[in-house]
């Protein structure tokens, strides 16, 4: 195992440095396409998101009430279900991260910001563009299954 280097106060030197709380508001982030771009992606993520993940569920409803001659059909299962979540998050994440941060959920951004991470109004625009990611995939799901 390495000793830890001291360094001139002391202290346990370390290969990585947290960077400066951000401004808690910042007007000038409103003139950035790089704000509106991530705002976009945290949309869009969302959607895709809630999409995917209710249709799932709706899938494996569907699966488990009807009947093939006696013989209840296959579906997804709760394995399936699961996977759909899990593996949603991990491609969104993967996707979005180096635009907006991946955060594609209002709790996670609140989070961040009151750690210093994101600004207030970057904070205020993704969770309004996730809640309203969430409403549209959600919107998209009653509109394409109209038995529902």
């Amino acid at each position: 195992m390495a000793k830890d280097v001291e360094g001139a106060e002391g202290l346990a030197a370390r290969d990585y440095q947290d960077p400066p709380p951000t401004p808690f508001f910042d007007a000038e982030e409103l003139t950035r396409w790089s704000l509106y771009r991530a705002v976009i992606a945290e949309f869009v993520a969302t959607l895709l998101f809630l999409y995917v993940t209710v249709l799932t569920v709706i899938g494996y409803k569907i699966s488990s009430d009807t009947t093939a001659g006696g013989v209840e059909c296959g579906g997804v299962g709760i394995l399936g279900i699961a996977w759909a979540f899990g593996g949603m998050i991990f491609i969104l994440v993967y996707c979005t991260a180096g635009i907006s941060g991946g955060h594609i959920n209002p709790a996670v951004t609140f989070g961040l910001f009151l750690a210093r991470k994101v600004s207030l109004i970057r904070a205020v625009l993704y969770m309004v563009a996730q809640c309203l990611g969430a409403i549209c995939g959600v919107g998209f799901v009653k509109a394409f299954q109209s038995s529902y």
